[in-house]
């Protein structure tokens, strides 16, 4: 990151993306539908170091989860279709409960990074955070003009709410070592997407340098 001042502590957020036992467990969906869940998991430390740092430095912090009413109404056909064709039929019984229902055990957050008492829960039914969601209004709220984006997966969900959160006119920084691709071949481009035009959907940082933004030291980090 070039500017470490360039993050405000009052006007950031910290956005988990979708860091799920049905993303990153066996047991849960992205297995039943192919998806390497353990490459998924991979990140899980990297965010639990920037959760430990942001929560340190007073953030707001926001976790995200995709998933869908118990009686489906708001999944829309197309999806279902998709999730039929990955062999992972959304609503379908799972070892966790029904696969990508909310309130089910899969569609909680791992145990790992459950957020704490304060911190802002968005349950949204598609791929971007803002869809469907209250998420601007929370952002809105707090006054915040810059999110950090950590979580799964890359091309996916954490792309879909960066461009969205950029149409907004939201700062964003996406921490490239704290996320996960589905597919290893699409982390390196889905990240290079972001720097175009001059960094068209914001900058890509690590986690040791936002770690080193928020001016939290790896001794710091590890005793929180």
């Amino acid at each position: 990151m070039q500017h470490a001042r360039d993050i405000d502590r009052g006007s950031t957020a910290l956005l988990v993306i979708d860091m799920q036992r049905d993303f990153c467990s066996p047991q849960g969906y992205a297995a039943r539908a192919g998806l390497d869940v353990e490459r998924l998991a991979r990140p899980i430390a990297r965010i639990q170091c920037l959760l430990s740092a942001a929560r340190a430095a007073g953030l707001l912090v926001v976790h995200t989860r995709e998933g869908h009413q118990p009686d489906l109404s708001d999944c829309p056909p197309e999806k279902m279709r998709r999730s039929i064709q990955a062999g992972a039929p959304i609503g379908s019984a799972g070892p966790m409960g029904r696969l990508l229902v909310r309130g089910e055990y899969g569609h909680d957050f791992i145990d790992a990074l459950q957020p704490q008492a304060g911190e802002v829960v968005i349950d949204k039914p598609g791929y971007g955070a803002f869809h469907q969601t209250d998420l601007e209004g929370a952002l809105i709220r707090r006054n915040i003009g810059q999110l950090i984006l950590c979580g799964v997966t890359t091309e996916v969900c954490v792309h879909s709410t960066l461009r969205e959160a950029v149409d907004r006119g939201y700062r964003c920084i996406t921490v490239g070592d704290a996320t996960a691709a589905s597919d290893p071949a699409l982390q390196a481009p889905a990240l290079a997407m972001i720097g175009v035009e001059g960094g068209i959907f914001g900058r890509v940082a690590s986690t040791d340098q936002v770690l080193q933004a928020l001016q939290i030291s790896p001794e710091q980090e590890a005793i929180a």
